[in-house]
Order: structure tokens, then C-alpha cells, then sequence
């Protein structure tokens, strides 16, 4: 995609843009020799964002102690971050209202804090970038729609109201305006200084498929996690009746990332009560709180009233009249199938629904000891009585009452004296209403099923994609992964890093005197045997062949401590003798370190310098450990004093 530039626009006056203190870091984050001290400084004179910021890091933190400090909450988010959620909030606190008509700012803040929500808990679960970076580029994801509304007030409210679903709103935008929210969008994050990869993954995030992007590539991931964060802000913020209606799409969705219908009922829920926490603190108003997930997947079905064949029910009738009881069994005695039961009074008739789960409950509204009424507002309070079909019998047409007897959830009524055709009449409609019931929950079921499916058989090819199949380990795609990710929490902390890479000495002899059937046995081996020795929290993999990488990010990371992590691995491998059939083979490794240093740009730079200590080690005999420290290559055999490396 070409994004066009702001200048190009002409209107890059009219855009809203970032005020006060989140203009200053705008421009300081310009400056390639900013410190994090100097932000820290900005960040503090302004005490909303200081505070929101610290609840932000700590929404993202993974420890169990509280981020208080401005200082440790800008190292812990990272400076891009910082400038993204400075101007996220800022524009959040200007335009909370304006003059477009049509345009609802506070339902447009809401959906795009739902986005930022839900795309930092994709985030967590996918790996593919960093929380808050991915939290700063949801909030900011759909800022395209707020510039219209703000450059054409009048245009945009008219634009609004005539969107349809043949005419969608994207389609009148490029039409009368000749640009629409997405390139707006993608022309103001690049001014804001937004990485071009979120930038072209947030253009394309409604229409992924429109990308281009390669399966599987970081940006193929980028632009379905928006898309899927999209697709969960809509679902938050529409009507109960179109929740319905979206919850299949949401699973399969769900299903592809790896989440049953348990993992994304939760991961909803979750969210949804962020959501309102982040309202609450950005005072916007439109965040609704909505009910567990699993409520409304197994919300009754939509009720409908058409003539349908008669399916066997279970069928309660209350009513204190004898005589009304004989009139309703003669009525249902022609129908097969049926069960009928009979209550007396209300609270009878709730203690014997609890016991039989009635598909339809016929009562009277005047009886003794509980009403008719009351019996119907208790029902309706339980989550099975949700799917009864009540049919209420009254002797009163006064529209009043019947608008009570209805709002207190009555299904349909029937007036007395009974009339046979109608009273079958509505029979017929809960019949059906019972029908389309069993359809939609075995289809919810059959949902159920296929998005757990669906998730496990994900979560299968992710393990497989990421697994060697020979020594079972990480491959070198998680490794690498594993070290950017690593790579990039270093470069917003400031903590230290390191790397090693390991290599089978002499293992071509192995297999050219044994046969490869040999070789695969002893790399299985030696992999266990290194794994045995490894520290927990490092990431260990096989890089292909017989070279292994450890990504060393578990605190202890100065150089004393990964050289004699190194050692130890060194000694534990050569001091084991494999034995395979008849075959007794002596195994030894070389080991390269490297430390992430000032002047290394990228996870690259670290591997090449392990790579040449690895190299260094095998042209000084092999069975050795190097450090790469700068442009020197440290022997650290165990038989010398380490002090020179304190």
C-alpha cells in the first residue's frame, strides 16, 4: 500500500491532533538521542497521565509487585508506547464531544478502547508484539473516523445517516470526501510516528483478505489480531439481538488463534471488565458492562410466532379453578405426546418447575398464596426459566394490564372464557417457539464442538511449527521469536540480555562412522542431557544440525553468571558417555556467549557475535567456552580465575 502523506491531503490543519504534554513527548520521541529520563520528566508534569500510564503498566505487568514509580512504568511500557497512549488520552480528553451530529464520540472512544483492550490480550496469548504497543495501536486504530468528523461536521453526520448495508460508510467516504478513514488513519499514525508495520496492518484490518500479506508472516498475524479486535469492539457495543447473530463468526474467529469456547468466553469476560475499570478512569460513558459470555451463548433463541408441527412438551398448567383444569386437559387430549402437569397455586407451580423443567407453563393470573405475575417474575429470574414459553390466562383486557403482564415476561396470553381456537392457536406458537429452540442450541452445541475443534487442532500445528521433531525442543523459529521478544523487553528496561550458542564437536565423524540412525540418537541425547543442565526461565532450542541456541532471560544475565551457566553445561555434557547398541561415544561442546552491548542494533548482531565466540572456541580445540565482549573473544575454560570478568 502507498500511504499518503498529511501535507498531501490539505487538511492537516483541520486533523485533531495531541495537545499539552503529549505534544512535547511527540516531538521529544522525534529526537533519536531522547533518554528516558527526559520523558520520565514530561510524563510527570502532567498527573492524569502519570496516573493512567502507571495503570496501564501495570495492566501489562507479569510480576506480582505494583509498578508505583513514573520512572519504572515508561522503562516497563517503553518510550514508542509512552508517545502512543500520551496521544491516545489526549485526544480522548479533547474530543469527548463535537459538532458532527450523527458522529457518537463517546460510542467511538468506547469501541476503541474495547480494540485496544482485547488486541493487548491477543497479544499476550500470540506473541506477536508487545502489549502495550499493541494496546497504544487499538486505541488509535480507527482515529480516521474522529479527523472526519472534525474536518466535515455537516458532510460526515450526512454520510452517517446514509450508510447502509448495501452502501457501506467506507464506500460514501471515498466517494464524497476522496479519502476515508483508513488512509486517514494510516497518514496520521505515520506523522505520529507509528511503525509502518502496525501502520499497514491497521490500514487493511477490516478487510485482512485485501492485505497481501504472506501466511504466517508478522504481518498476516498483525492485521488478523486488529481484525478480530475489531470484530470483539463491534460485538461489545451492538444491540443484544446482533450479539446473538455475531457470537458464531466470534468463535470460529476465536478457534483459529487456538480458544475454545471456554479460553475465549474467559478471555472475553476479562476484557469486558477492563473495559469498564478504563471507562470509569477516561470518563467515557458508553462503556455498558456486559453479562458472562457463556450467558450469552446459551441466551434462548430469537422468538418467533408461525404455525409449526407439534413437538412433545413438557406442559405445567396453574390454576386454583378445578373446573379450569378439566377445561384445559379436554383441550390438550386430542394433542399426542404431551405431559401434562398441574399446580394449584404459584408457589406450588415454582417448586414443581424446578423439579420437572417445563417447555411451556400455562397459568392463571389471580390464584391465592402467589399470583400468576409473581410467578412469572420468578421464573424469568432464573437462568433455565429464561427459555420457557409462558402463557398467561386473565379475565382483564385492560391494555395496562396486559403491557404489565408482558413487561413482567409473559410470552402471550389468553383471555377467559377460554376460547378453544385460540388457546391452540397459541399452543401452536410455543410449539414452534420450542422447535427453533432445540435447533439453536444444537447448533450452538455443534459450534461448541467445532471451535474446540478448531482450537486444539491450531494449538497442534502452532506446537508442530515451533517444534523440532527430532529432539523435541523449540525450533529455531521459536528461538528466534523467543529472542526478540526478549530483545525487545531489554530495550525498554534496560535490562541486561544474553545469548549462547552450542555446537556437537566433531559430529560429522559421528555420523560418517556410525550412520545417521547413530547421529539422530546422540543429538536426542545430548539435547536431554543439556536440557537436564539448563536453568529454568531460558528459552533452549535447536537451531538445525547439531547447534543449539539459549536465550538467557531469567535475571541472571551479567557475565559472570551465563559464563559459569556455560561451564556447567560443557561439563555435564562431556562427563556422560552415550551408549547406542554396541556404540560408546564420548561427547563433547563448544560454546559461544554474547552479551547484549551498546552498540548492537538488533537480536541479529547478538547472534553473529555468539556465532564468531563459537567459532573462536572450536579454532582454539573445541570442548570450550568463549565470551564475545566488543571486538575481543574471551576463553572461560574453568581452570581459570573468572575475576576479569567482573
Amino acid at each position: 500500500m502507498k500511504i499518503a502523506d498529511i501535507n498531501q491531503l490539505k487538511i492537516s490543519t483541520l486533523l485533531p491532533s495531541p495537545k499539552g504534554v503529549a505534544l512535547a513527548l511527540l516531538e521529544a520521541c522525534r529526537r533519536e538521542d531522547v533518554t528516558v529520563n527526559e520523558i520520565t520528566k514530561l510524563v510527570q508534569t502532567d498527573p492524569a497521565l502519570s496516573g493512567r500510564l502507571i495503570q496501564r503498566a501495570n495492566s501489562a505487568n507479569q510480576t506480582t509487585r505494583a509498578i508505583t514509580s513514573i520512572t519504572e512504568a515508561v522503562s516497563r511500557v517503553g518510550l514508542l508506547s509512552v508517545k502512543q497512549l500520551a496521544m491516545g488520552f489526549s485526544l480522548i480528553d479533547q474530543y469527548q464531544k463535537g459538532s458532527c451530529k450523527e458522529f457518537d464520540y463517546q460510542g467511538f472512544w468506547s469501541h476503541s478502547l474495547l480494540m485496544a483492550i482485547v488486541t493487548q490480550e491477543l497479544g499476550k496469548s500470540t506473541r506477536v508484539s508487545a502489549p502495550d504497543e499493541l494496546f497504544a495501536c487499538g486505541l488509535m486504530a480507527r482515529i480516521g473516523c474522529l479527523a472526519l468528523a472534525v474536518i466535515y461536521p455537516d458532510r460526515y453526520s450526512e454520510l452517517i445517516a446514509q450508510q447502509t448495508l448495501d452502501t457501506p460508510l467506507i464506500r460514501l467516504e471515498q466517494q464524497y470526501l476522496k479519502t476515508d478513514h483508513n488512509e486517514l488513519t494510516a497518514a496520521m499514525l505515520i506523522n505520529f510516528g507509528v511503525p509502518k508495520i502496525f501502520v499497514e496492518s491497521i490500514y487493511y484490518h477490516e478487510t485482512p483478505d485485501e492485505s497481501g500479506f504472506s501466511e504466517g508472516s508478522r504481518p498476516f498475524q498483525l492485521v488478523h489480531l486488529f481484525y478480530l479486535g475489531k470484530q470483539i469492539a463491534d460485538f461489545g457495543l451492538a444491540e443484544e439481538s446482533e450479539r446473538n447473530q455475531r457470537i458464531s463468526e466470534l468463535m470460529l474467529l476465536g478457534g483459529k488463534i487456538g480458544l475454545d469456547a471456554e479460553s475465549f468466553g474467559t478471555l472475553i469476560d476479562q476484557v469486558m471488565q477492563e473495559w469498564q475499570s478504563w471507562g470509569r478512569m477516561l470518563k467515557i460513558s458508553a462503556v455498558e458492562l456486559l453479562p458472562p459470555f457463556h450467558k450469552i451463548m446459551n441466551a434462548a433463541a430469537p422468538r418467533q410466532e408461525n404455525d409449526a408441527d407439534a413437538a412433545p412438551l413438557r406442559i405445567l398448567a396453574v390454576e386454583d379453578d378445578p373446573s379450569g383444569l378439566i377445561l384445559i386437559k379436554g383441550l390438550l387430549a386430542n394433542t399426542r405426546g404431551h405431559t401434562l402437569f398441574t399446580a394449584s397455586n404459584g408457589q406450588q407451580a415454582l417448586s414443581l418447575a424446578v423439579e420437572i423443567s417445563p417447555h411451556i407453563v400455562i397459568t392463571d393470573w389471580m390464584m391465592p398464596v402467589m399470583s400468576g405475575l409473581e410467578l412469572t417474575k420468578s421464573l424469568r429470574a432464573t437462568e433455565w426459566g429464561q427459555n420457557l414459553y409462558i402463557i398467561m390466562l386473565t379475565g382483564v383486557e385492560d391494555e395496562e394490564e396486559v403491557i404489565k403482564a408482558f413487561d413482567a415476561g409473559v410470552d402471550d396470553y389468553v383471555t377467559k372464557p377460554i376460547n378453544s381456537r385460540a388457546f391452540r392457536a397459541r399452543l401452536r406458537a410455543a410449539w414452534h417457539y420450542r422447535k427453533l429452540q432445540e435447533s439453536w442450541e444444537r447448533d450452538r452445541e455443534q459450534l461448541k464442538r467445532f471451535a474446540a475443534e478448531l482450537a486444539i487442532t491450531n494449538r497442534k500445528l502452532e506446537h508442530f511449527a515451533l517444534t523440532d521433531v527430532l529432539t523435541e525442543l523449540p525450533n529455531r523459529r521459536a528461538g528466534m521469536e523467543a529472542l526478540a521478544d526478549v530483545w525487545s523487553v531489554a530495550n525498554r528496561s534496560g535490562q541486561l540480555m544474553a545469548i549462547m550458542l552450542i555446537d556437537i564437536d566433531h559430529f560429522k565423524n559421528i555420523n560418517d562412522t556410525y550412520g545417521h540412525a547413530i547421529g539422530d540418537k546422540v543429538l536426542k541425547e545430548v539435547a536431554v542431557s543439556m536440557k537436564d543442565a539448563a536453568r529454568k526461565g531460558d528459552t533452549f532450542c535447536r537451531m538445525g544440525g547439531e547447534e543449539f541456541l539459549i536465550v538467557c532471560h531469567n535475571g541472571n544475565t551479567d557475565a559472570k553468571s551465563v559464563v559459569l551457566f556455560a561451564e556447567r553445561i560443557r561439563q555435564h555434557v562431556s562427563k556422560q558417555q552415550i551408549h547406542i547398541d554396541e556404540a560408546h561415544i564420548n561427547i563433547s561442546v563448544s560454546i559461544g556467549i554474547a552479551l547484549k552491548e551498546a552498540h548492537m542494533k538488533s537480536g541479529e548482531h547478538l547472534v553473529n557475535a555468539a556465532d564468531k565466540a563459537l567459532y573462536a572456541a572450536k579454532n582454539a580445540g573445541r570442548n570450550r567456552v568463549f565470551l564475545a565482549l566488543g571486538d575481543r573473544f574471551i576463553s572461560c575454560s574453568s581452570d581459570k580465575p573468572l575475576s576479569h570478568l567482573d
